[in-house]
């Protein structure tokens, strides 16, 4: 890639990742990674513009359904796609279909933007990622080849161990924290062909093991808090994004939160 492109407009696509869960802003909405990428973009670029399609919650098919089309008539300069590990996610999936709809959505973005850019998710360390890694490593590995077909961009979240640090993700143990997502720009960032300003992958300092009372009482509460709850939308066949519009559905010049 170019060092110092110049790009002006993006368009990100996506679940909860891409909606910024939990970087919170002062006003309680969602920053994420997108929405900082997008602030470095505009300080390079003036009139540079900017749209946010993901909700959290979001399968592969109703991204495909809800989001791409919409992102295909942008015409943006960059596109980010991030979806389908909802779907690994669930107790039971059907694979062949998610790379399906993945093929999908990589088919008629590509056309459509100067540059896809895909991503290989990062994921929490721990028995959760343990239990699902083959269904995330199958869908990484489609992904790969998706882009060595398309000509599409891959972010390896996934490579780094910095980003399976617990103490990158927030209490919910499903999504980033501010300094995650500051990473995560900063990677796309340099993806892009821009000149680092950080080294993302650098690990955290050495950490102390909490004691064991510690660790049980912050086991309950994620059990309590949001373990219980997505079990909960699972039986249910509900998720958290029903009826949620995007946060940025038009792609317009970019203005940040106030106080973000």
């Amino acid at each position: 890639m170019e060092i110092n492109a110049t790009y002006n407009s993006l368009v990100a696509v996506g679940d909860s990742f891409t909606e910024g869960m939990s970087d919170l802003n002062p006003d309680g909405s969602y920053r994420g990674w997108a929405d900082v990428l997008a602030g470095r973009l505009a300080g390079r670029s003036p009139g540079f513009r900017y749209a946010n399609l993901a909700v959290r919650g979001k399968l592969i098919g109703q991204i495909v359904d809800e989001q791409v089309g919409l992102a295909a008539s942008m015409k943006a300069d960059v596109v980010t796609l991030v979806g389908g590990l909802n779907d690994t996610l669930r107790p039971k999936v059907d694979m062949v279909r998610v790379r399906d709809l993945l093929t999908e959505a990589v088919e008629r973005l590509t056309p459509s933007c100067g540059q896809l850019v895909l991503m290989r998710s990062p994921g929490r360390n721990g028995p959760v990622m343990e239990r699902f890694r083959p269904r995330m490593e199958e869908l990484f590995a489609h992904i790969d080849a998706l882009a060595a077909k398309h000509g599409a961009l891959v972010v390896d979240l996934y490579g780094a161990a910095a980003l399976g640090d617990p103490r990158l993700w927030d209490v919910d143990r499903l999504h980033l924290t501010a300094d995650g997502h500051r990473r995560v720009a900063e990677a796309v960032w340099q993806t892009l062909g821009l000149a680092p300003e950080e080294d993302w992958r650098t690990p955290l300092p050495p950490a102390v093991r909490p004691g064991w009372a510690s660790r049980r009482i912050a086991d309950a509460r994620f059990a309590r808090e949001h373990l219980g709850p997505w079990i909960g939308r699972r039986l249910t066949g509900r998720s958290s994004g029903d009826g949620r519009p995007p946060k940025r559905p038009e792609l317009l010049p970019y203005d940040p939160p106030a106080g973000a």
